[in-house]
């Protein structure tokens, strides 16, 4: 229902999909955003600012527990792939306080391919950071 609604452009059929204390994280982002305004908000930015002929098309959805929601979709415009457009999210699902047959998302992080790919440079940094922090433990609480 999440991704129908956002690929037909309505809102109010999303919002009452999103909890009133959700918090969403789209990496992306720098910080999580918090509460149904600031999601239904963020999503309605996002309708508003790409084409409506860019949709989300889900390529894998877990099932088996209702309340933990994992999905790997990818965009397309026009029927056709989308570069740079793969992704996965998570969710995790409650029932409404109000209304216990309806399903809210009360918390969400999305993850999305980078344009740039680092390859073997990712791990290069990586190994990098973890001797610096073996031998300065106390910076990783700078971190």
């Amino acid at each position: 229902e999440f991704y129908e609604g956002v690929n037909r452009r309505d809102l109010a059929a999303v919002a009452p999909l999103i909890a009133e204390g959700c918090v969403y994280e789209d990496l992306v982002f720098p910080r999580p955003m918090v509460g149904r305004d600031r999601v239904v908000g963020f999503f309605g930015e996002f309708m508003g600012s790409v084409s409506p002929d860019l949709r989300f098309v889900i390529d894998d959805i877990s099932g088996e527990d209702p309340s933990a929601v994992g999905v790997t979709w990818h965009l397309e415009w026009k029927g056709r792939p989308f570069p740079f457009s793969r992704g996965c999210s998570f969710y995790r699902c409650e029932p409404d306080p109000q209304r216990p047959q309806q399903i809210q998302i009360v918390y969400g992080r999305d993850c999305v391919e980078p344009a740039t790919k680092p390859g073997e440079l990712a791990l290069v940094v990586i190994r990098g950071v973890t001797w610096i922090l073996e031998r300065f433990p106390s910076l990783a609480d700078r971190l």
